[in-house]
C-alpha cells in the first residue's frame, strides 16, 4: 500500500529549500560512494586464504561470501557513477538509472541492488547493514576468525552451518551424513566473551519475538511488558554424531524457528534453536515463538 502511493507521486518535486529531485540525489550519491568500502583486491584475498587454510569448509564459505559482496559493493560504486554522470548530462539516463533516481529520492533500495543482495525496510538501514556485513568480512579475513558470529551478516546463514558441520566432521572423523546441529544458549553478551569455543562456533544478534529470556536460568520466559523482542544472549552451535548420540540434556525444550526477517516465509528460514523451558512447547507454539535475525 504504501510503496504504491509512493509510486503514484508527482517525480518532480523538489527536496525542500528549492532543490530539484536531482541536485538532493546527487549529494547521497556523493555521501554514500564516500562511504562505500574499497574492493576487495582478489590477489590480496586469495593469499589470506591460503594463510589461513584455504581449504578448511569455513574459509571457502568466506571466500564465497566476500566474492558476493565485492559484486554488492561494485554494483553500487557502478550504479551511483553512472548516475551522477547521467544528471550532469554526460550519459543517457536509463530505465535502471532512473529506478534509482527515483528509489534513492524516497530513500528506497534501487531495485538492482536489491535483487542481489538483502531485504530491508530503508535505504539507510540497508547501506548500514552493507557497511556491518563487509566489517565482518573484512576482520575474518585480514585479522583471523571471529570470537563470535554475526549471522545476520550472511547472504547464505545455511552455508555457514553446514561448514561448521563439515568442519567438527572433519575433526572427529565423522560422516557428514550422520552429523546434526546442537546448541547450547550462554549466559554471556557478545561483549561479555574473551575467547571462542573450542569446537563449533559461537553466534550472537538474535531476538526473540514473542518471549522473553532469563538468563539466570537460561530459559524461555513471558515476554515484557511494551518490549517487541528480546535480545538472546551468545548461542553456541556445534554438531554430534547422530550415531553415537547426544549428550543427554534434561528438561523441556522448545524447537525455535529462526529466520532472517521478521516476514516468516520458507525463504527466511535458517533452522532450529533448542530453547529451554519451564512448560510445555506447545505454550509458545501456540504463541509462535520465533527468532530472528533482523528486527528492523
Amino acid at each position: 500500500m504504501l510503496s504504491t502511493i509512493v509510486n503514484i507521486q508527482p517525480k518532480d518535486s523538489g527536496g525542500g529549500g528549492g532543490e530539484t529531485r536531482e541536485s538532493v540525489v546527487y549529494k547521497m550519491a556523493d555521501d554514500i560512494l564516500q562511504k562505500l568500502p574499497p574492493d576487495y583486491n582478489p590477489f590480496e584475498v586469495k593469499e589470506r586464504l591460503i594463510k589461513m587454510d584455504h581449504l578448511k569448509p569455513l574459509h571457502i564459505f568466506l571466500k564465497q561470501e566476500v566474492d558476493r559482496m565485492q559484486r554488492v559493493i561494485s554494483n553500487v560504486r557502478t550504479t551511483l557513477t553512472d548516475l551522477k554522470l547521467a544528471i550532469d548530462g554526460t550519459i543517457i539516463m536509463s530505465e535502471n538509472l532512473r529506478d534509482a533516481l527515483d528509489n534513492i529520492f524516497d530513500a528506497r533500495i534501487p531495485s538492482t541492488w536489491r535483487k542481489m543482495s538483502w531485504e530491508s525496510a530503508t535505504l539507510g538501514f540497508w547501506f548500514t547493514d552493507l557497511l556491518d556485513r563487509n566489517a565482518q568480512f573484512s576482520n575474518w579475513l585480514f585479522e583471523g576468525r571471529p570470537i563470535c558470529y554475526w549471522m545476520t551478516g550472511f547472504f547464505n546463514p545455511q552455508g555457514f552451518l553446514t561448514a561448521m558441520r563439515q568442519e567438527v566432521a572433519r575433526a572427529n572423523k565423522y560422516a557428514l551424513d550422520d552429523v546434526a546441529l546442537t546448541n547450547d544458549v550462554t549466559k554471556l553478551m557478545r561483549e561479555e566473551l574473551t575467547k571462542g569455543p573450542t569446537e563449533g562456533v559461537y553466534i550472537h544478534g538474535l531476538s526473540l519475538d514473542g518471549a522473553g529470556w532469563d538468563r539466570k536460568q537460561a530459559r524461555l520466559i513471558e515476554p515484557p511488558p511494551k518490549l517487541l523482542y528480546t535480545p538472546l544472549p551468545v548461542v553456541h552451535v556445534s554438531a554430534f554424531s547422530q550415531s553415537i548420540g547426544e549428550k543427554s540434556k534434561p528438561g523441556i525444550f522448545y524447537s525455535c524457528p529462526v529466520y532472517k526477517k521478521p516476514k516468516r516465509t520458507d525463504l527466511n528460514y535458517i533452522f532450529p534453536l533448542m530453547l529451554r523451558s519451564a512448560v510445555d512447547a506447545d505454550h509458545w507454539i501456540l504463541r509462535g515463538v520465533a527468532l530472528l535475525c533482523d528486527v528492523k
